[in-house]
Protein backbone atom coordinates (compact mmCIF):
# COMPACT_ATOMS: atom_id res chain seq x y z
CA UNK A 1 0.00 0.00 0.00
CA UNK A 2 1.19 3.54 -0.76
CA UNK A 3 0.90 5.77 2.30
CA UNK A 4 2.70 8.94 1.28
CA UNK A 5 0.96 10.62 -1.64
CA UNK A 6 0.59 13.80 0.47
CA UNK A 7 3.34 13.07 2.96
CA UNK A 8 5.16 16.32 2.28
CA UNK A 9 2.23 18.55 3.13
CA UNK A 10 3.68 20.39 6.12
CA UNK A 11 0.62 22.47 6.92
CA UNK A 12 -1.75 19.50 6.80
CA UNK A 13 0.18 17.06 8.94
CA UNK A 14 2.26 19.00 11.45
CA UNK A 15 0.74 18.89 14.96
CA UNK A 16 -0.76 22.12 16.24
CA UNK A 17 -0.19 23.46 19.73
CA UNK A 18 -2.74 23.28 22.56
CA UNK A 19 -4.52 26.49 23.62
CA UNK A 20 -2.97 26.36 27.09
CA UNK A 21 0.43 27.06 25.53
CA UNK A 22 -0.79 30.48 24.42
CA UNK A 23 -1.96 31.19 27.97
CA UNK A 24 1.45 30.23 29.38
CA UNK A 25 3.20 32.56 26.95
CA UNK A 26 0.80 35.44 27.50
CA UNK A 27 1.25 35.16 31.27
CA UNK A 28 5.03 35.39 30.85
CA UNK A 29 4.90 38.57 28.73
CA UNK A 30 4.69 42.02 30.34
CA UNK A 31 1.66 42.89 28.21
CA UNK A 32 -0.38 41.56 25.31
CA UNK A 33 0.61 44.10 22.68
CA UNK A 34 3.05 42.50 20.21
CA UNK A 35 4.28 38.92 19.85
CA UNK A 36 6.90 37.92 17.29
CA UNK A 37 7.02 34.28 16.19
CA UNK A 38 10.39 33.50 14.60
CA UNK A 39 10.79 30.53 12.27
CA UNK A 40 7.01 30.46 12.11
CA UNK A 41 6.68 28.00 9.24
CA UNK A 42 3.04 27.90 8.18
CA UNK A 43 1.88 29.60 11.37
CA UNK A 44 0.92 26.78 13.73
CA UNK A 45 1.93 28.79 16.79
CA UNK A 46 1.50 32.22 15.18
CA UNK A 47 -2.26 32.00 14.85
CA UNK A 48 -2.56 30.64 18.38
CA UNK A 49 -0.73 33.71 19.71
CA UNK A 50 -3.14 35.89 17.74
CA UNK A 51 -5.87 34.88 20.17
CA UNK A 52 -4.07 36.47 23.13
CA UNK A 53 -1.99 39.30 21.60
CA UNK A 54 -3.15 42.45 19.83
CA UNK A 55 -0.60 42.06 17.03
CA UNK A 56 1.49 39.06 15.98
CA UNK A 57 4.35 39.04 13.48
CA UNK A 58 5.30 35.71 11.92
CA UNK A 59 8.77 35.49 10.41
CA UNK A 60 10.34 32.69 8.38
CA UNK A 61 13.25 32.59 5.91
CA UNK A 62 11.21 30.43 3.52
CA UNK A 63 8.96 32.34 1.12
CA UNK A 64 7.10 29.10 0.41
CA UNK A 65 6.25 28.61 4.09
CA UNK A 66 5.05 32.20 4.38
CA UNK A 67 2.96 31.83 1.21
CA UNK A 68 1.17 28.86 2.79
CA UNK A 69 0.81 30.32 6.29
CA UNK A 70 -2.58 30.42 7.99
CA UNK A 71 -3.95 33.95 7.97
CA UNK A 72 -5.57 35.91 10.79
CA UNK A 73 -6.73 39.50 10.97
CA UNK A 74 -4.07 40.60 13.46
CA UNK A 75 -1.15 38.59 12.02
CA UNK A 76 1.47 39.97 9.64
CA UNK A 77 3.81 37.47 7.95
CA UNK A 78 7.22 38.42 6.57
CA UNK A 79 10.10 36.57 4.97
CA UNK A 80 12.97 37.15 7.38
CA UNK A 81 15.86 35.12 8.83
CA UNK A 82 16.25 34.68 12.57
CA UNK A 83 19.62 36.41 12.53
CA UNK A 84 18.28 39.66 10.97
CA UNK A 85 14.71 40.09 12.14
CA UNK A 86 12.46 42.42 10.16
CA UNK A 87 11.08 43.94 13.36
CA UNK A 88 11.47 47.41 14.88
CA UNK A 89 13.68 48.03 17.90
CA UNK A 90 12.09 47.66 21.36
CA UNK A 91 8.72 46.57 19.97
CA UNK A 92 8.11 42.93 21.01
CA UNK A 93 6.61 41.91 24.35
CA UNK A 94 7.05 38.23 23.50
CA UNK A 95 9.42 36.47 21.12
CA UNK A 96 8.76 32.81 20.37
CA UNK A 97 10.52 30.10 18.39
CA UNK A 98 8.68 26.82 17.90
CA UNK A 99 10.55 23.75 16.68
CA UNK A 100 13.22 25.85 14.95
CA UNK A 101 15.77 27.30 17.41
CA UNK A 102 18.15 24.37 16.92
CA UNK A 103 18.68 25.54 13.32
CA UNK A 104 19.63 29.12 14.26
CA UNK A 105 22.93 30.88 14.71
CA UNK A 106 21.95 31.44 18.33
CA UNK A 107 24.42 34.23 19.27
CA UNK A 108 23.23 36.27 16.27
CA UNK A 109 19.60 35.50 17.03
CA UNK A 110 19.97 36.45 20.68
CA UNK A 111 21.45 39.81 19.69
CA UNK A 112 18.35 40.40 17.60
CA UNK A 113 16.11 39.31 20.48
CA UNK A 114 17.68 41.91 22.76
CA UNK A 115 17.28 44.54 20.05
CA UNK A 116 13.56 44.01 19.44
CA UNK A 117 12.48 43.24 23.01
CA UNK A 118 10.54 45.71 25.12
CA UNK A 119 11.54 46.08 28.79
CA UNK A 120 10.66 42.84 30.57
CA UNK A 121 9.86 40.96 27.38
CA UNK A 122 9.79 37.17 27.42
CA UNK A 123 11.55 34.75 25.09
CA UNK A 124 10.28 31.20 24.60
CA UNK A 125 12.09 28.44 22.74
CA UNK A 126 9.62 25.62 22.23
CA UNK A 127 10.18 22.11 20.99
CA UNK A 128 8.07 19.00 20.98
CA UNK A 129 10.02 15.80 21.43
CA UNK A 130 9.90 12.40 19.81
CA UNK A 131 6.34 11.29 19.20
CA UNK A 132 4.95 8.84 21.76
CA UNK A 133 2.67 5.99 20.67
CA UNK A 134 0.70 3.33 22.51
CA UNK A 135 2.80 0.49 23.94
CA UNK A 136 1.86 -2.03 21.27
CA UNK A 137 3.15 0.33 18.56
CA UNK A 138 6.16 1.74 20.38
CA UNK A 139 8.75 -1.01 19.86
CA UNK A 140 8.50 -1.08 16.05
CA UNK A 141 8.39 2.71 15.87
CA UNK A 142 11.38 3.13 18.19
CA UNK A 143 13.44 0.84 15.95
CA UNK A 144 12.43 2.91 12.94
CA UNK A 145 13.27 6.19 14.64
CA UNK A 146 16.58 5.09 16.15
CA UNK A 147 18.05 2.66 13.63
CA UNK A 148 16.33 3.14 10.27
CA UNK A 149 15.48 6.82 9.78
CA UNK A 150 17.95 7.94 12.47
CA UNK A 151 21.01 8.20 10.18
CA UNK A 152 19.13 10.64 7.95
CA UNK A 153 18.52 13.24 10.67
CA UNK A 154 20.74 16.34 10.60
CA UNK A 155 23.10 16.64 13.57
CA UNK A 156 20.96 19.43 15.05
CA UNK A 157 18.16 16.95 15.71
CA UNK A 158 19.97 15.87 18.88
CA UNK A 159 18.73 19.09 20.51
CA UNK A 160 15.13 18.00 19.95
CA UNK A 161 15.84 14.50 21.21
CA UNK A 162 17.26 15.83 24.48
CA UNK A 163 14.53 18.47 24.81
CA UNK A 164 16.90 21.44 24.46
CA UNK A 165 18.77 20.44 27.61
CA UNK A 166 22.13 21.53 26.17
CA UNK A 167 20.94 24.48 24.09
CA UNK A 168 22.55 27.77 25.11
CA UNK A 169 19.94 29.97 26.80
CA UNK A 170 21.55 33.00 28.53
CA UNK A 171 18.39 34.50 30.01
CA UNK A 172 16.78 34.63 33.44
CA UNK A 173 14.62 31.53 33.60
CA UNK A 174 10.85 31.65 34.04
CA UNK A 175 9.20 28.47 35.28
CA UNK A 176 6.99 26.86 32.66
CA UNK A 177 4.41 24.12 33.22
CA UNK A 178 4.35 20.81 31.40
CA UNK A 179 2.36 20.87 28.16
CA UNK A 180 1.51 17.92 25.93
CA UNK A 181 0.21 17.85 22.37
CA UNK A 182 -2.30 15.07 21.73
CA UNK A 183 -3.95 14.06 18.49
CA UNK A 184 -6.35 11.28 17.55
CA UNK A 185 -5.03 10.07 14.21
CA UNK A 186 -5.54 7.35 11.66
CA UNK A 187 -2.43 5.58 10.45
CA UNK A 188 -2.60 7.53 7.20
CA UNK A 189 -2.52 10.81 9.11
CA UNK A 190 0.42 9.57 11.17
CA UNK A 191 2.23 8.50 8.00
CA UNK A 192 1.58 11.97 6.56
CA UNK A 193 3.28 13.46 9.61
CA UNK A 194 6.31 11.18 9.20
CA UNK A 195 6.54 12.35 5.60
CA UNK A 196 7.09 15.96 6.74
CA UNK A 197 10.30 15.10 8.61
CA UNK A 198 13.53 16.45 7.19
CA UNK A 199 14.96 12.95 7.71
CA UNK A 200 12.18 11.54 5.52
CA UNK A 201 13.06 13.97 2.74
CA UNK A 202 16.73 13.04 2.99
CA UNK A 203 15.90 9.34 2.97
CA UNK A 204 13.83 9.74 -0.19
CA UNK A 205 16.63 11.74 -1.84
CA UNK A 206 19.02 8.90 -0.97
CA UNK A 207 16.71 6.36 -2.59
CA UNK A 208 15.58 4.93 0.75
CA UNK A 209 11.95 6.01 0.64
CA UNK A 210 10.97 2.38 1.19
CA UNK A 211 11.84 2.83 4.86
CA UNK A 212 8.77 5.04 5.22
CA UNK A 213 6.49 2.66 3.41
CA UNK A 214 7.83 -0.24 5.49
CA UNK A 215 7.13 1.38 8.86
CA UNK A 216 3.56 2.21 7.81
CA UNK A 217 3.02 -1.32 6.46
CA UNK A 218 4.39 -2.88 9.66
CA UNK A 219 2.26 -0.69 11.92
CA UNK A 220 -0.94 -1.22 9.92
CA UNK A 221 -2.07 -4.57 11.38
CA UNK A 222 -1.38 -3.30 14.91
CA UNK A 223 -2.85 0.17 14.43
CA UNK A 224 -6.02 -1.10 12.82
CA UNK A 225 -8.54 0.95 10.83
CA UNK A 226 -9.45 3.32 13.65
CA UNK A 227 -7.76 6.17 15.44
CA UNK A 228 -4.95 6.11 17.98
CA UNK A 229 -3.81 8.75 20.44
CA UNK A 230 -0.49 10.28 19.39
CA UNK A 231 1.41 12.42 21.91
CA UNK A 232 4.32 14.84 21.89
CA UNK A 233 5.86 16.18 25.11
CA UNK A 234 6.42 19.93 24.78
CA UNK A 235 9.50 21.61 26.24
CA UNK A 236 9.40 25.36 26.85
CA UNK A 237 12.63 27.25 27.54
CA UNK A 238 11.16 30.44 28.90
CA UNK A 239 13.16 33.47 30.00
CA UNK A 240 13.15 37.18 30.69
CA UNK A 241 15.08 39.34 28.22
CA UNK A 242 17.38 41.78 30.00
CA UNK A 243 17.99 45.18 28.39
Amino acid sequence: MTWFESGGDYAAYRPTYPPELADVLRDAAPDGKVAVDVGCGTGQLTVLLAETFETVVGLDPSADQIANATSAANVAYRVSPAEALDVADSSASLITVAQAAHWFDLPAFYREVRRIATPGAALALITYGVVELDDDLAERFDTFYRDEIGPFWPAERRHVDNRYADLDFPFEAIAAPTVTIERSWTLREFAGYLGTWSAARRAREAGRGQLLEAIADDLAPIWGDGRRTVRWPVTILLGRVAP
